[in-house]
């Protein structure tokens, strides 16, 4: 949400732009650290009063965001709400493979991935405008879901405390090429989302309502993608999935980071946005399959990766962009680049 209005959050706090863009890692710091461990305290707590507890807590953070008077006291809301939103996906991830036939599992999730990825198209849609008014207002509409979402929460399958999960479960290979597999995507896909939104300001001077479109590309076409990415799961199975999905990110990065156009660079923001959904599907399928006795646990632990690897993309990506411009955007490949290679070499063996 705070890519596409770096520069009024930065102007706002009296800061500096690259400053603004580290609330991305700021956010996914602690966000992918506690999910190293909050699927297995929730399973141990209960999902359902996990997910209800950290619903408000969110609430309260994005109040921070939106009262903050400096960009230290920014950050460290941002923070709050990294803390906060990891008891969330990792038990929704778990509910829906208890609740699902294996059969139709990839499905499942990748409709759960596309409504994921409409979350990442209306973000901006929010933000942008937002910032043509105030930057702070962006942090009311996700304040308003998050308790809307609290008092009407999700039912999961099982709301009472399960007793001790299976840590040793998650020792397994399956969960360690997730892992893996979610952090080399996220390390390419949050670069693009950070360096694109630089990119269309500086080389196209796009103004908040035109980058938040722009950046909408992603989960619009993520989520138009997902019906027919979860039937290819289905039908091929998670490393010939993994192997085609990771080739379109390459390509779409390349694409976003050496077309010559506006409109190129939204083809390859699309193209991102369609393969992120893909993989993020992909990675849920095998880490939930990998641990039965702990899924939530497993799920957590996967996305852990995904969001350590977001929260190092800009601080990877954006030195090598302001050195090499262009080049330096290119070679977010190298990340998908990676995962192919580790694909080819570790086979996949998904448990019940």
């Amino acid at each position: 949400m705070v890519t596409p209005m770096v520069h009024e959050v930065a102007a706002g706090l009296d800061s500096t732009p690259e400053l603004a863009a580290g609330a991305v890692t700021a956010y996914m710091l602690p966000f992918a650290a506690l999910m190293l461990v909050s699927g297995t305290l929730a399973e141990r707590w209960g999902r359902a009063r996990t997910m209800r507890v950290s619903l408000l807590l969110f609430v309260v953070a994005c109040a921070a965001c939106v009262l903050a008077p400096t960009m230290e006291w920014f950050l460290a809301a941002r923070a709050a709400q990294g803390a906060t939103n990891a008891f969330t996906t990792p038990l929704l991830v778990a509910a829906i493979t208890d609740l699902v036939p294996r059969d139709r599992l990839g499905r499942a999730l990748a409709l759960f991935a596309g409504l994921q990825a409409a979350g990442q198209a209306a973000s901006p849609l929010v933000s942008g405008p937002s910032a043509a008014v105030d930057w702070r207002l962006a942090f009311v509409f996700p304040a308003v879901v998050a308790l809307v979402l609290a008092v009407c929460s999700p039912t999961m399958t099982t709301g009472a405390p399960r007793g001790r999960p299976s840590v040793r479960a998650l020792a397994n290979r399956d969960l360690a090429l997730a892992c893996a597999l979610s952090f080399l995507c996220y390390l390419g896909a949050v670069g693009l989302t950070v360096l694109s939104i630089l990119r269309a300001e500086e080389e196209f001077g796009l103004g908040p309502w035109q980058r938040g479109l722009l950046a909408a590309a992603f989960g619009v076409a993520g989520l138009l993608a997902a019906p027919l990415l979860g039937r290819r799961l289905d039908a091929l199975g998670p490393r010939r999935t993994g192997v085609a999905m990771n080739v379109l990110l390459a390509a779409g990065l390349l694409v976003a980071a050496l077309g010559p156009t506006v409109l190129v660079l939204g083809v390859g923001i699309a193209a991102v946005g369609v393969a992120v959904t893909g993989l993020r599907t992909t990675v849920n399928s095998v880490a939930a399959t990998s641990a039965p006795d702990n899924r939530a646990g497993a799920a957590s632990l996967a996305l852990s990766f995904q969001f350590f690897g977001g929260a190092l993309a800009p601080l990877l990506w954006v030195p090598l962009h302001s050195a090499y411009g262009a080049w330096g955007f290119a070679a977010t490949a190298l990340a998908p680049l990676i995962a192919l290679l580790l694909l080819v070499r570790v086979p996949v063996r998904r448990g019940g």
